[in-house]
C-alpha cells in the first residue's frame, strides 16, 4: 500500500466514498475507512440504495416492522434510506466537527422522478432534511433546468445541497449562479451563511464513455487520438470556471458575510475502460478545494498504486480547451453529448428507484401479516 490517499488529502482533495449500505455501517467498515483510508464523506444515489437494499443484508427486521405498520412502499423506502443516512452521518460526525462542517457529510438524493418538477423537488428536499435531521447531511438535487431554481430556493432556506448530474460547463456555471443566488436569499433572510455548505458534482467517466463510443464509430486515426481525453479536459475546464466565479466581486460580497465556497466534486470516477489506468480520474484531477467521491474499487486502487504528484489541474486549461475543441473538428457535438448524458443520468436513477420500489413492495407483501 502506498500513502497516495494521504498525499491526495494533503493536496486539498477531500476523499469521499461513493457507496453506502447497512452492512457497511453495522460491520464497522465505514468507520474503518474513515480511520485508515482518509475517507471524510459519503455519497449515495438511487442506484446505490437499490443495490444495497435489494441484497437484503441487514434490512429484514426493519422491512418486517414496516410491513406490520402497513406503510406505503414510498414511505417504507424513505424510512429505510434515511435510517442508513442518519447512521452514517453519526459515524462521520467527528469529521464534520473537526472540519467546521466542510466534510463529514452524507448525501441523500431527492426522488429522481421529480427531476423536472421544481416545486416538488423543493418540497422533497425540505422533507428529507427534516427526516434525516442531521446537520452533516447534503440533500442532492439534480442540475436539470427545473433543478436550478430549486437549488436557489433550498440553499436560501439554509439547507446544504449537493448538486448532482452536472456534465456541461454551461450548466455548471448556471449551478454556481443558482448557489450564489441562494446564498444571497439566505443572507437577506438573516441566516448564518457559515452554516450553509454545498458541493457541485461534476460527472467524469461517463463523458469518456459516451465520447469514446462516438470516436470508435468514426474509427479514424484523428478521432482515435482523442480517446480518453475529453472527461479530464471537461473537468479541468470546470475547475477553471470555479476559480473565475469564486474570485468575482459577487462572491467577494458573500465571502465577507462568511459564506463557504461551493466546492467542485468529481463524481463517477470509476474507470469504465480497461485500456485506461484505473486511477486516472483521481490522479489527473488533483486540485485544492475539491472533493473526489470514489467507488470502493477506485479507492483501493489509489491506495494500492496511485501516483499523486501535486496539482494536476491548474496550468492545464489551454490543453484542456484544445482537447474539447478538437471534438467539433471530428464531427462530435459537445452540446449533444452532455444533453444525452444528462437525460440518461436522470433515466438511470429513475429506473433504479423504480426497481427499488418494486423489490421493496414485494418484500412488504411477503412479510405483511395475514388479515385473519
Amino acid at each position: 500500500m502506498t500513502d497516495a490517499l494521504k498525499r491526495l488529502a494533503d493536496e486539498g482533495v477531500a476523499i469521499w466514498l461513493d457507496d453506502l449500505s447497512r452492512q457497511r455501517i453495522t460491520s464497522g467498515n465505514l468507520a474503518e475507512l474513515i480511520d485508515q483510508q482518509h475517507v471524510v464523506g459519503v455519497t449515495t444515489n438511487p442506484s446505490i440504495f437499490q443495490k444495497a437494499i435489494s441484497s437484503g443484508e441487514g434490512y429484514q427486521q426493519q422491512v418486517a416492522d414496516l410491513a406490520v405498520r402497513r406503510l406505503t412502499v414510498e414511505e417504507a423506502v424513505r424510512m429505510i434510506t434515511t435510517a442508513d443516512v442518519r447512521d452514517a452521518a453519526d459515524i462521520l460526525r467527528p469529521v464534520y466537527d473537526a472540519t467546521g462542517g466542510q466534510d463529514g457529510r452524507v448525501s441523500i438524493e431527492v426522488d429522481p422522478r421529480l427531476a423536472h418538477n421544481t416545486a416538488a423537488t423543493i418540497a422533497e428536499a425540505k422533507q428529507l432534511a427534516w427526516l434525516v435531521d442531521r446537520p452533516n447531511t447534503f440533500i442532492k438535487i439534480p442540475a436539470t433546468e427545473a433543478g436550478l431554481p430549486a437549488i436557489t430556493e433550498v440553499i436560501g432556506l439554509g439547507i446544504s445541497v449537493n448538486v448532482t448530474l452536472i456534465f456541461s460547463l454551461e450548466r455548471y456555471r448556471a449551478v454556481m449562479d443558482a448557489f450564489l443566488a441562494g446564498l444571497e436569499k439566505a443572507k437577506a433572510a438573516g441566516l448564518d451563511l457559515q452554516k450553509i455548505h454545498s458541493v457541485a458534482s461534476f460527472f467524469v467517466s461517463r463523458v469518456d464513455t459516451e465520447i469514446d463510443k462516438r470516436i470508435d464509430k468514426l474509427g479514424t486515426d484523428e478521432a482515435k487520438a482523442l480517446r480518453g481525453k475529453a472527461a479530464v479536459a471537461n473537468a479541468r475546464l470546470a475547475y477553471q470556471a470555479y476559480e473565475e466565479v469564486f474570485s468575482s466581486d459577487r462572491w467577494a460580497a458573500l465571502d465577507r458575510a462568511n459564506a463557504n465556497k461551493q466546492r467542485p466534486l468529481w463524481a463517477s470516477t470509476g474507470v469504465k475502460d480497461p485500456a485506461y489506468k484505473d486511477t486516472m480520474y483521481v490522479a489527473d484531477l488533483v486540485a485544492p478545494g475539491t472533493v473526489n467521491t470514489m467507488p470502493e474499487a477506485t479507492l483501493e486502487a489509489v491506495a494500492d498504486h496511485g501516483e499523486i504528484s501535486g496539482d494536476t489541474v491548474r496550468g492545464t486549461y489551454e490543453q484542456a480547451k484544445a482537447d474539447i475543441d478538437a471534438l467539433a473538428g471530428i464531427g462530435i457535438s459537445y452540446d449533444d453529448v452532455v444533453q444525452v448524458l444528462e437525460d440518461e443520468g436522470v433515466e438511470k436513477f429513475e429506473s433504479s428507484w423504480n426497481d427499488l420500489l418494486k423489490s421493496t413492495e414485494a418484500e412488504l407483501k411477503r412479510l405483511a401479516p395475514s388479515e385473519a
